[in-house]
């Protein structure tokens, strides 16, 4: 029923991105980072080929917290995830889209713990193998990304997700609207000053924003009352997100910040255009500690601690509400959440969602695929941090930066020579994302992150592989 195929080639390159400004969250500062662009050649069962690419930045110290790495040994944890996925791809022999990943996703994160590797940095290897794959299959099958969800072309079913069945999810993917706007969801670093967020919203228009925090209860609450005196200033109609990045060091930690929040009469404002607070505590202990009356406060959302297939109904048992859908933690597993949500709250009002996140995704392949994503599923306001803490396209050459900029002009310009994201009265429009073949993208794969002439095998051999 669904397209079988086998993946003949898989060519792995990365270029370096340099950050116009510094990023922090949690105890992390970013000035740069690599960006892996993954090329991916398939052969259907008729003998057709087709290729497909994907990108995604790899962010030191995410993934892999360990105090006892350094940022450079993060990353190599990273190139090692999709070296490993790509061996176990190529090995594997004809299937759908999503029966590769079932088939090989245990068998990455067995290897890759043998490695030291664990579970979240390892998804990040089928998660961008994934994206360039589905990219081939759709430009084989001449449909766009949105009408190739909703029929289900990648084949997604049950057996990663036993608490919901293969209806629930056909239904889940033939029922969405995807959205041609989103309303961007700025991010407010914790180097960042209320200055420079105001210069913002006077220049983008934006009036949602997501809050760092530090995991110290009064500075984050001093520091809130900074950015939401500043933002009633303007006489915004503002909503909030904070994110602590697994900073709160306990329970009780995370509970005076709670009590800061309700308890201070100048909060009152913050608290009603307060939407969730995303992983407040570190990815261990979220398991440990359920959320108890936190719960009945505001909505918690788990990020980080999202490192597989459970990790949301286990979540919702502790009190939390949602979870975030993030292109590098797995387009599958993305969808597949989101077709949970949508029985749990049609079942018993359980109020359970998805939100958009943003931290490696930069302009071109990785912003339009994971901003797809986040439209199939039908959010309103996504974080989209790369079109300030990245200036543009800086890093890739300029005919890549020209090909996008043409064949999107809706979710590009070109300003002060360089091509950005368009951010117009705080959203971004990307209708032009659902008309081409292929996940997301009308530049051809071949177009991305290489020079011209190079070939499959010579940017393989540049990555090590």
């Amino acid at each position: 029923m669904y397209p079988r195929f086998v993946v003949r080639d898989i060519a792995l390159t990365e270029r370096p991105v340099a950050f116009r400004r510094p990023f922090r969250f949690g105890d992390v500062t970013l000035e740069a980072a690599p960006e892996a662009i993954v090329h991916a050649t398939i052969e259907l069962e008729d003998g057709r080929r087709a290729t497909g690419a994907a990108a995604e930045l790899m962010a030191p110290k995410w993934f892999n917290r360990n105090p006892a790495l350094s940022p450079e040994e993060t990353v190599a944890q990273l190139r090692c995830a999709l070296e490993f996925a790509r061996e176990l791809y190529l090995k594997h022999s004809f299937d759908t889209a999503f029966g590769l990943h079932a088939a090989c996703c245990e068998h990455q994160i067995a290897r890759c713990a043998r490695a030291d590797i664990p579970a979240l940095a390892a998804a990040f290897g089928p998660a961008e193998l994934d994206k360039a794959i589905l990219d081939a299959l759709l430009r084989a099958a001449n449909l766009d990304a949105y009408t190739g969800l909703k029929n289900n072309l990648a084949g997604l079913d049950a057996r990663l997700t036993p608490d919901i069945n293969d209806g629930i999810i056909g239904n889940f993917l033939a029922s969405r609207t995807p959205v041609a706007r989103l309303l961007v969801r700025h991010t407010v670093g914790l180097d960042d000053t209320v200055e420079e967020l105001a210069a913002t919203c006077a220049t983008t228009g934006c009036r949602y924003f997501k809050v760092k925090l530090s995991g110290d209860p009064a500075h984050d609450r001093d520091r809130l009352a900074q950015v939401a005196q500043m933002l009633e200033a303007l006489a915004l109609d503002y909503r909030l997100t904070l994110d602590a990045n697994e900073q709160y060091p306990s329970h009780a930690a995370l509970s005076a910040l709670v009590r800061a929040l309700l308890d201070d009469d100048a909060f009152s404002e913050v608290v009603q255009r307060l939407l969730y607070i995303e992983q407040p505590l570190p990815r261990a202990m979220t398991w440990e500690v359920p959320l108890g009356e936190l719960a009945r406060s505001f909505a918690f959302v788990i990020d980080e601690s999202d490192a597989g297939y459970d990790a949301f109904p286990r979540a919702l048992k502790l009190g939390y509400r949602g979870i975030s859908s993030k292109a590098c933690k797995g387009i599958y597993k993305s969808l597949l959440n989101g077709a949970r949500a949508a029985y749990w709250n049609a079942m018993d009002s359980a109020r359970a969602f998805l939100t958009a996140e943003d931290l490696t995704c930069q302009p071109g392949l990785s912003l339009q695929q994971d901003t797809a994503l986040a439209a199939f599923h039908g959010v309103i306001h996504a974080e989209r941090n790369g079109h300030h803490y990245v200036d543009g396209f800086a890093a890739a050459p300029e005919p890549e930066a020209r090909a996008f900029l043409a064949r999107h002009p809706d979710l590009y310009e070109r300003t002060g020579g360089v091509v950005r994201l368009a951010l117009r009265d705080g959203a971004i429009n990307f209708s032009s994302l659902g008309r081409a073949a292929g996940f997301a993208s009308a530049v051809a794969p071949d177009e991305v992150g290489r020079r011209a002439g190079e070939t499959h095998s010579d940017t393989a051999k540049g990555y090590g592989t």
